[in-house]
């Protein structure tokens, strides 16, 4: 078929990761006419992705598209165990209270069912436990099977058209206004508005500007412990120490993930990275866990664990006529606390709702997408902000390689086992159903001020002079960590 005879697309998204097929399923529910491109359709293997907070849940709710953590042994997560010095501290997740207070509209038309926004029964999640719960919960799983449920539910739409293949461009008008796509051995595909959706290695979000490129701070190393004895079973795993962070959560019944930060912003040796996981995590983990993780690691072969750069990419105003960035491709933060699915099906749900009232003719019209798209930067803040600076000031004090941040990284967990809002709010705010920068402003001040406290008490009457000076740098430590994050994404 020539370029001619080609039907016009109403939208054309590019990449079937975690967004893209929910964009396109709702886009298709609306009555457009959708195009839906990528160039690898099997199941992939990531080592990320795979614990979605409740604020993420909330969103694949309004999408109509909760039923895609059924039927692949997901796991039902109530918060988080954390780990320091050999003591510990169990989180739970918010009550529903907190969630009932936010937008849980479903996206216009993503409902037609009738059920599609309530989680169903299998062999590992139980529909009436999850309703009757008093807590709001998140999900573990493994995310090729996660992923794979979402395009399959994109696909049965009639008016989804899948394309296998490789996008090579972009196509402009003499305008310059992005009009269609160019595809590998395929040719071109025309479409009225183009939505970028191509990942953490998105080689079209330059388009929005050539510097607009992400920074790496560290390593993600990933691994799949087989039978491991976790501590706190339906939660999220949170393990500090001498070494980097350890982050721990089961994806099936049989299988947990463990992500071990490295601290490295270039892709580390193998030789040390197997070093620092033998030599410096496995002494530090918990007893119970050690058989488990020293199996992983004495696995025959080269696929032993999986790396991952941590990045950050600030947002950007989506103002490019015809073409529109969303998910990791406009907006990235560390993934510690796993809010990139919580941001991205955000703003999927926001986007989808902005854009349901916006004729199928005028998607084109580059007054009427640019006017939704400021909008829908300025909305958006209100989540991302929070979940964007808390990844990467949490990740700064749990990594800990300062004299002041390691007094920090004392007071945060000091801070949790005084239990009550001391807790409720930043676990609010972690889940993302809490989106006040206010509240992430007080409680993170509020854990400096009281690590400045302990310090004092641990240093004495006779260390008390320097304990004075070393609680001005904690407090100028905090103040570097979280403010210039903060001013960045506030006025992004």
């Amino acid at each position: 078929m020539t370029t001619e005879d080609r039907p016009l697309y109403d939208v054309i998204i590019i990449g079937a990761g975690v967004i893209g097929p929910c964009l396109a399923k709702n886009l298709a529910r609306q009555g457009r006419k959708v195009l839906i491109a990528e160039r690898e359709w099997s199941r992939p293997n990531r080592i990320v992705g795979e614990l979605m907070q409740p604020s993420g849940l909330k969103a694949l709710k309004q999408l109509g598209m909760i039923k895609a953590i059924n039927n692949i042994d997901a796991i039902e997560v109530d918060g988080y165990y954390i780990e320091f010095d050999g003591q510990e501290v169990l989180i739970d997740y918010p009550s529903k209270n907190v969630e009932s207070a936010l937008d849980n509209s479903p996206v216009p038309d993503a409902i037609k069912k009738g059920d599609e926004d309530k989680i169903g029964s299998d062999s590992t999640i139980s529909a009436k436990r999850w309703e009757e719960s008093p807590n709001v919960k998140g999900a573990g799983f493994t995310h090729g099977d996660f992923l794979m449920n979402l395009r399959a539910q994109a696909l049965a739409e009639p008016n989804v058209t899948k394309l296998d293949g490789n996008v090579t461009g972009l196509v402009k008008d003499d305008q310059q206004r992005v009009c269609g796509i160019t595809v590998a051995d395929q040719g071109v595909f025309k479409g009225r508005l183009i939505i970028n959706c191509d990942g953490i290695y998105s080689k079209f979000r330059k388009e929005i500007g050539e510097d607009y490129v992400p920074t790496v701070g560290s390593y993600f190393v990933g691994m799949e412990l087989t039978d491991a004895d976790l501590p706190a079973p339906h939660h999220g795993h949170v393990l500090l120490g001498k070494h980097a962070p350890v982050l721990m959560y089961q994806i099936d019944p049989h299988h947990s993930r463990v992500l071990c930060a490295y601290r490295s912003k270039t892709l580390p040796r193998r030789a040390d990275v197997l070093k620092y996981l033998h030599n410096d995590v496995l002494p530090q983990l918990p007893k119970k866990l050690q058989p488990s993780f020293e199996a992983a690691l004495n696995k025959d072969g080269q696929d032993i664990y999986k790396a991952m750069p941590n990045q950050y990419l600030t947002a950007r105003l989506n103002n490019n006529p015809g073409f529109i960035c969303i998910g990791d491709s406009l907006n990235m933060r560390h993934p510690l606390t796993g809010g990139g699915m919580t941001v991205g099906l955000n703003d999927a749900v926001l986007f989808l709702k902005m854009i349901a009232d916006v004729k199928n003719e005028d998607l084109d019209n580059e007054e009427i997408i640019l006017e939704k798209m400021i909008d829908f930067h300025n909305e958006r803040k209100s989540l991302d902000v929070i979940i964007n600076t808390l990844s990467i000031a949490l990740y700064t004090l749990f990594a800990a390689d300062s004299r002041y941040l390691t007094i920090l990284q004392r007071g945060v967990f000091a801070y949790f086992l005084r239990g009550g809002s001391c807790v409720e709010e930043p676990i609010g705010l972690l889940s993302g159903l809490i989106p006040s920068i206010w509240t992430l402003f007080f409680n993170f001040f509020a854990v400096a001020f009281y690590a400045c406290r302990l310090n004092i008490q641990a240093r004495g009457i006779i260390g008390f002079p320097l304990a004075l000076f070393e609680n001005v740098g904690v407090l100028i430590t905090a103040s570097f960590v979280l403010l210039p994050l903060l001013l960045k994404e506030i006025l992004s």
